[in-house]
């Protein structure tokens, strides 16, 4: 549980969500389902529901919520373009620049950029405190 939750027991208080809506943005981390209420994100779970307050509603403001709220996803996505971009274009300049060459560069630099990628996004949620 991160430190800006709040924990709410289902058999303690029921959570009533008449307003809320199902949504799939946010990071699940293992809840049966979520939900959002403006700024309020709220995880379900068999045993409790846990509650915290968004500083930008993703509906709202998708990149703004990602600034704010989800800085590591930016991260994570900006290491793997460049990441990936710079192994695709050094195997390129290397290479005898057929086109052959050409495709496996892509490749390369695709698929470099999917661990460069998570690997960004990984230490910016360490540096994040998650």
């Amino acid at each position: 549980m991160g430190f800006d939750e709040i924990e709410i027991p289902k058999e303690v208080r029921p959570f009533m969500m008449e307003k809320a809506l199902e949504t799939n943005l946010g990071h699940i981390k293992g809840a049966i389902k979520q939900y959002r209420y403006g700024n309020l994100h709220i995880r379900e779970y068999t045993d409790k529901y846990l509650v915290h307050m968004d500083k930008v509603n993703p509906h709202d403001d998708p990149l703004g919520h990602l600034v704010h709220d989800a800085p590591e996803v930016l991260i994570g996505l900006a290491s793997g373009a460049i990441g990936g971009a710079k192994v695709a274009s050094h195997i390129y300049k290397n290479s005898k620049k057929s086109k052959k060459d050409k495709q496996i560069a892509i490749a390369a630099g695709m698929a470099s950029s999917i661990g460069i990628g998570y690997l960004g996004y990984k230490l910016a949620k360490i540096a994040k405190g998650e």
